[in-house]
């Protein structure tokens, strides 16, 4: 009986192998997915993402849309000069602090803020505005701006492939929001109360 079994198994086994041969006579094999690679990754057009960080007590999110360089030219080209950019892609780019902060002379209550730049050869303006929850820029009002502010961009940096956003305790209650991206950075300076 047992002898029966494993011929009409065995029977069964051939027919079946036989049925998925392809055009090339060899058996049809499905190969398991690769796992996604930085190469990979760098090729889609933007990701998710959030930076956290405390500077003293005061907590700050910043949710933003990760764009790739991919050999494309950024300034002047893909990002233009003298424009309001949403500083990443998609939405705006959100900044949240859980306490208010002081950027130069101006007090920021805690809350959420759209962080756009407006970007220049040698100097970009940096904002705060109050409509956090904007598309792009096409919703942007100047009249919401919370706060403007002029910085020098450092520039000839190792190559930043994707735009990041870090937060930096520089100690004492001083810290910054920086963005990076390809071979340029630019960051908001601030003091905690």
């Amino acid at each position: 009986m047992n002898k029966l079994i494993y011929i009409l198994a065995l029977g069964l086994l051939i027919v079946s192998c036989q049925n998925k041969k392809g055009e090339n006579g060899g058996h049809e094999h499905h190969q398991p997915e690769k796992a996604p690679t930085e190469q990979s990754d760098n090729s889609k057009k933007s990701i998710p993402q959030e930076a956290h960080g405390n500077v003293g007590d005061t907590h700050i999110t910043i949710k933003y849309h990760s764009p790739a360089v991919r050999e494309r030219v950024i300034w002047g080209g893909l990002v233009p000069y003298g424009e309001v950019w949403v500083t990443g892609a998609h939405s705006a780019t959100n900044i949240e602090f859980s306490k208010a902060i002081q950027v130069e002379e101006t007090t920021i209550p805690k809350g959420k803020y759209a962080f756009f730049t407006i970007p220049g050869q040698d100097r970009w303006t940096l904002i705060l505005n109050k409509n956090w929850e904007q598309h792009l820029a096409d919703d942007y009002d100047q009249a919401d701006d919370v706060i403007r502010i002029e910085v020098t961009p450092e520039t000839g940096m190792p190559l930043t492939e994707r735009l990041t956003y870090t937060i930096e305790d520089k100690g004492e209650g001083s810290g910054a929001i920086r963005m990076s991206w390809e071979k340029l950075s630019v960051s908001l300076p601030f003091k905690t109360d």
